[in-house]
Order: C-alpha cells, then sequence, then structure tokens
C-alpha cells in the first residue's frame, strides 16, 4: 500500500489545491525540499518558484508560487502563498507584459517607482514564465 499525505496550497486569495499525494517537492529558501508522508514537523519560508504535488506515478501537479511558508506535519503538507498558480492557468502574455513593465520601470531613474517593487514584480514575472516553459517541455 503507498503511503500519502494530506496537502493544501492556500494564496491570499483562494485555496487552490487541497488533496492527497504521495510526494511534495517545494523551493524552500536554502533549496528544493521533498516531502513524503511521515516527514519530520518542519516549517520554512519558501522561494517563489515550482511546487510539484506527485499524486501517483501517473499523475503530478505543478503550481507556481511567489513565495510563502511551508508547513509539514508527519500526515500534512500546507503551503501557505501569497500567490499561488496552477501551472497551467498562466497567462504567458499577461507575465510578458508584467516582465516588461518590470524591466521599464527599473530603467526610469526618476524615482516614480519603488525599485524594489519593479525587482520584485521582475522576479516574479520571470519565475511565472519559467514554471510555463517547464510545463511546456514536459508536455503538459
Amino acid at each position: 500500500m503507498t503511503m500519502i499525505v494530506h496537502v493544501d496550497i492556500v494564496s491570499a486569495e483562494e485555496e487552490i489545491y487541497s488533496g492527497r499525494a504521495e510526494m511534495v517537492f517545494a523551493p524552500a529558501e536554502m533549496g528544493e525540499v521533498g516531502i513524503t508522508p511521515r516527514h519530520a514537523p518542519l516549517i520554512t519560508k519558501l522561494k517563489p518558484g515550482e511546487v510539484r504535488v506527485k499524486i501517483d506515478n501517473n499523475e503530478t501537479l505543478h503550481f507556481y508560487i511567489s513565495g510563502g511558508l511551508l508547513e509539514v506535519q508527519p500526515h500534512m503538507v500546507i503551503i501557505l502563498a501569497d500567490t499561488a498558480i496552477r501551472s497551467k492557468d498562466i497567462d504567458e502574455a499577461a507575465a510578458l507584459q508584467a516582465k516588461a513593465r518590470a524591466e521599464e520601470a527599473l530603467q526610469d531613474k526618476s524615482g516614480k517607482l519603488d525599485y524594489a517593487q519593479a525587482q520584485a514584480q521582475l522576479a516574479q514575472a520571470v519565475m511565472q514564465l519559467k514554471a510555463l516553459d517547464k510545463l511546456r517541455k514536459r508536455g503538459g
């Protein structure tokens, strides 16, 4: 019998995923972590990137998160993200526009926009595009 863990992925706006999985991969601050059932309790910050939820040998779900927190209990994984999007729902055109706007803002030396905010927007757009690219390469 395959062991399972319950997974909840929640953004500031809504619950993105709630269900069972064999394994979860997440972009922790110090590097990617893989969580299996009965994992030791853990709380860590997450950086922007891809979360993979392996349902079984035939199905893995892919999500983009903008950062957040990961809480692991022996039979539960909770990801609290500022933004979480299923990779298949990423709007490539919107991400490309956001990237262009952020790059333009970084070039604007007039001080109209907060530099740190522009950098964060650029990083988020780039990570969304990377997640979309990975999904395409896998044929999803």
